[in-house]
């Protein structure tokens, strides 16, 4: 974990009155742990070992290693993530560009910018998301129901512009998304090596000749 990613998670414990000392210690211990192993193949025992905590005291405040895993990414959602996305994602959305492609390009350099600040939190849930529903409820809710409707808005804009072929606004933004979350995913889960210049621009291609207008 970087520094920067430290700072934010202990910045945003520090809030949490409830918690104690130790709490705290053992959730960034876990964030840390579960970002670079994976929540099904950390220990409870690794935890408490990098906490600096007895593996007891774990379980005195969590009674399951998921519950642990759902302490660290609630709040995060909540207090951290969903703020921040939407602020960040407000950066791109309240402007006005002449082109759809335009838009793909600012995009996807503000969601960059905001994993890289925020990257090991993120990676949990991204590596996590698939295999506990509970993380995908929160999501939606915290953040897929605030933004959906700016994005239809926006594809709806280009639509009427002529730049994006008329299929239903939700396809367009699915294929969109699951596009450029494969990028991130690739790059920062499966951890790839690739020249991000390419790479971002082949996308963008692949995705203009899938949407744009016929003429």
């Amino acid at each position: 974990m970087t520094e920067q990613n430290k700072h934010l998670l202990e910045e945003m414990l520090q809030e949490d009155e409830s918690l104690t000392e130790k709490q705290k210690q053992i959730l960034v211990a876990a964030t840390e742990m579960f970002a670079e192993k994976g929540f099904a193949a950390t220990s409870t025992n690794e935890i408490a070992k990098k906490a600096g905590v007895a593996e007891g005291t774990i379980f005195r405040h969590y009674k399951t290693k998921k519950e642990l895993l759902l302490s660290i990414v609630t709040p995060m959602m909540v207090k951290m993530l969903a703020p921040f996305i939407i602020k960040d994602l407000n950066k791109v959305l309240d402007k006005e560009f002449e082109h759809f492609e335009d838009f793909l390009r600012a995009m996807i350099k503000n969601r960059q910018e905001f994993l890289e600040k925020n990257l090991k939190v993120v990676q949990i849930f991204l590596q996590e998301i698939p295999f506990h529903y509970e993380l995908r409820e929160q999501f939606i809710e915290h953040v897929g129901k605030k933004v959906l409707g700016r994005f239809t808005q926006i594809v709806e804009h280009y639509q009427i512009k002529g730049q994006i072929t008329n299929m239903p606004p939700t396809t367009v933004i699915r294929l969109t998304a699951s596009t450029i979350m494969g990028y991130f995913v690739t790059k920062h889960v499966i951890g790839a090596n690739w020249n991000d210049v390419e790479e971002i621009n082949q996308m963008i291609t692949f995705l203009m000749k899938g949407l744009t207008a016929e003429n």
